[in-house]
């Protein structure tokens, strides 16, 4: 089998400007969720199969790499089905690990416990631009805390950090899980068909009303259903408030506090926001997993033409692996695509420590060579970044290889020392 110098397929190496720009940006993440007092967290890339495969992670667990047993354990002539061959998987998420982390160690941590976790994922997916099957993600959750204030915090900390990196103008779009099923209801679609519904729905912003109405009606669903349900969306947009206009329609249907919820954490982010963005409520907003149960956003920025970010309140979901609920909501900012917005844009990191190669002639004696040294040293304590490096006989290249990293000045020496 012959030997590849390329990455598996879906996967990149990272050159050294864009590794200096993710440092950065991780810099920054954790520096400003540690003030919102957010601990950081680690938990391994390999999770047992059964949590990775528990119907909660949506189309991503079709989207799994999954693992073979090893040793003794794997015995392909016996076995009969996956369960035989298969007991663990790469994490498709943080969300899971984070869960099952959190159960085995509830009686260790705070309540509510405010956690940051970055990591690699992977899933199976299809590469494209800005997504990869190997990616960074970076996930900030709240167990333990079931008011507004843990949606507050979350939707401040990341636009508060995205300020930091240079956002401006995004959206923060917010709905509610409660919304979308209290509108199915009111039109009319039997429970069980709500997903279907729902995955038509979020193509609204793709297809467009008349795109979603053809969609329903080939799904199989009723006339009257369809036309009820698309007149509640033409009715919010014709409505100064459309929480309220929906509210009001939906009495009966959906509880009170629903809405109360939302306007409490819409005021509140206006009031109290550090950057320069907007929060809209979105009835199409549906975000895919379906281990949501209420309050769902996502960071839309016009940069990137889609989502850069999202998450929501999943307070189910840590009862699974314990027997008893906790409530629980997450943020994740969409890092792989930032980190591209960012190189796009040609974001120059701020404040970074002068970089300054000192190049080296071969041939230079040993006490010249220590003499250059001892004077990188001294620079490099005065906080200055000092490359050492042997001169290559293509020294115009070599510079330019160089500048692409950030060395802008070069010191030059040689044998002999009134050379230049």
């Amino acid at each position: 089998m012959a030997l590849s110098k390329k990455p598996v397929t879906g996967m990149k190496d990272i050159m050294p400007a864009e590794m200096q720009l993710r440092d950065y940006v991780i810099g920054v993440i954790k520096e400003t969720y540690g003030k919102f007092g957010f601990s950081s967290i680690e938990t391994p890339c390999v999770e047992n199969i059964a949590n990775l495969s528990n119907k909660q992670g949506g189309e991503n667990e079709k989207l799994i790499f999954k693992i073979l047993k090893r040793g003794e354990k794997l015995n392909l002539d016996t076995a009969q089905s996956e369960e035989d061959l298969v007991d663990g998987g790469l994490r498709y998420d943080l969300t899971v690990p984070l869960v099952r982390y959190y159960s085995n160690h509830a009686n260790e941590l705070p309540s509510p416990f405010k956690a940051l976790q970055m990591g690699n994922v992977w899933r199976a997916d299809r590469p494209q631009k800005g997504r990869y099957r190997q990616f960074m993600q970076c996930d900030i959750d709240i167990l333990g805390e079931p008011s507004n204030l843990a949606e507050i915090e979350l939707i401040l900390a990341t636009t508060t950090t995205l300020g930091k990196l240079g956002f401006r103008n995004f959206q923060i779009r917010i709905n509610e899980r409660r919304i979308l099923k209290a509108m199915a209801a009111y039109s009319g679609f039997e429970e069980a068909s709500y997903d279907t519904v729902f995955i038509i729905l979020d193509k609204m912003d793709k297809i467009g009303r008349d795109g979603v109405s053809r969609e329903l009606k080939e799904s199989g669903f009723s006339e009257e259903s369809i036309t009820k349900y698309l007149e509640l969306f033409r009715g919010m947009e014709d409505a100064e408030d459309g929480l309220s206009y929906l509210a009001r329609k939906l009495q009966g249907v959906m509880e009170p506090e629903v809405e109360e919820s939302l306007q409490e954490i819409i005021a509140s982010v206006k009031a109290t926001k550090a950057s320069e963005f907007e929060i809209v409520f979105d009835p199409t907003l549906v975000r895919g997993m379906s281990y949501y149960t209420g309050t769902i956003f996502e960071v839309a920025m016009p940069e990137f033409g889609g989502s850069c970010g999202g998450g929501g309140r999943y307070d189910k979901m840590i009862g699974k692996f314990t027997g008893n609920d906790v409530p629980a909501c997450g943020f994740s900012i969409g890092f792989e695509r930032i980190i591209l917005i960012m190189m796009e844009k040609g974001f120059e990191i701020p404040g970074e420590s002068k970089k300054v190669a000192y190049l080296i002639e071969k041939g230079i004696g040993t006490k010249e060579l220590c003499d250059i040294i001892a004077k990188a040293q001294e620079e490099r304590q005065k906080g200055m970044q000092v490359l050492v490096a042997r001169m290559n006989k293509n020294k115009k290249f070599q510079k330019e290889q160089l500048n692409a990293e950030g060395y802008m000045e070069f010191e030059e020496f040689y044998k002999d020392p009134l050379q230049k």
